[in-house]
């Protein structure tokens, strides 16, 4: 039988720490300002330093308990630094959110080699040396945790140009749903959120075209773009105890862009 004191804190992550990547800007800026304005520790992450130290400056100021790490996530060293320092903080780990991404939107033919290999290298081994070194400092956590992938409705539908990020972000679904089967004894959960088109910086070329702009908008049920907020929000849900039973899975977040057709509203 249920009761109002089991039901308490279920969206609660007070206490908790989490390892956000991307900080400085976008999904991971969100990210981090909800996990902090809901009582969690941040330690935040990205490669550009100046908009990091922003940051932090800005969630300390408000009584928030947050650190910067700059870091490049492609270079494992400096992801086992980032692990490093959130330990030698905070004692533990208990939520990581793989955020960064870059997309070259190019047909097939037009890709060079070293333009497969840059985003090759940040979406998809980036995310792989953050879910093996910020993982494996989750999975000595004897409270468990929760690690989120961000990945796209481009894992499953994509479009002209998408080769390589589509593939990246299908890639890194299945490397979630891995180590969710491999951490599943140890009270860590690994699941992905898979974003629609949403306000940020890595769509600033949609967006300043009024035409594929607005086909984006038109796409989906509620005819908008998502907030930066929209995709912070079941993200923070993932690492609360309302998400305990969630595992191995992808939440998406699209305004019901993967749900319908969208092409056409016939006369009915």
């Amino acid at each position: 039988m249920s009761s109002m004191e089991e039901m308490r804190g279920l969206f609660d992550v007070k206490g908790k720490v989490a390892v956000v990547t991307g900080a400085a800007s976008g999904i991971g800026e969100g990210i981090a300002y909800a996990f902090a304005a809901n009582g969690g520790k941040v330690v935040a992450v990205d490669i550009k330093e100046d908009e990091l130290s922003r940051l932090v400056r800005n969630l300390n100021s408000q009584n928030a308990d947050a650190i910067a790490v700059k870091a490049d996530i492609s270079d494992p060293e400096s992801v086992k630094e980032i692990a490093r320092k959130a330990i030698e903080k905070y004692g533990k780990i208990d939520a990581l959110y793989a955020v960064p991404a870059i997309n070259v939107r190019k047909k097939i033919f037009d890709y060079t080699y070293e333009e497969f290999d840059r985003v090759i290298r940040v979406n998809l081994r980036g995310t792989f040396a953050l879910l093996k070194e910020i993982g494996l400092e989750i999975s000595r956590n004897p409270d468990g945790g929760s690690i989120v992938v961000l990945s796209s409705i481009r894992s499953q539908i994509v479009e002209p140009g998408q080769s390589v990020y589509a593939g990246t972000k299908a890639a890194v679904l299945q490397m979630a749903r891995t180590l969710a089967a491999e951490l599943g004894s140890k009270n860590v959960r690994v699941n992905a959120i898979g974003p629609g088109v949403v306000d940020t910086p890595l769509t600033a070329q949609i967006k300043n075209d009024k035409e594929w702009y607005s086909a984006y908008a038109d796409k989906s049920p509620l005819k908008r773009w998502a907030s930066v907020k929209e995709i912070a929000g079941p993200c923070l849900f993932l690492a609360t105890p309302a998400a305990s039973f969630i595992n191995g899975t992808i939440l998406f977040v699209d305004g019901g862009w993967t749900g319908i057709d969208g092409r056409y509203e016939p006369k009915l």
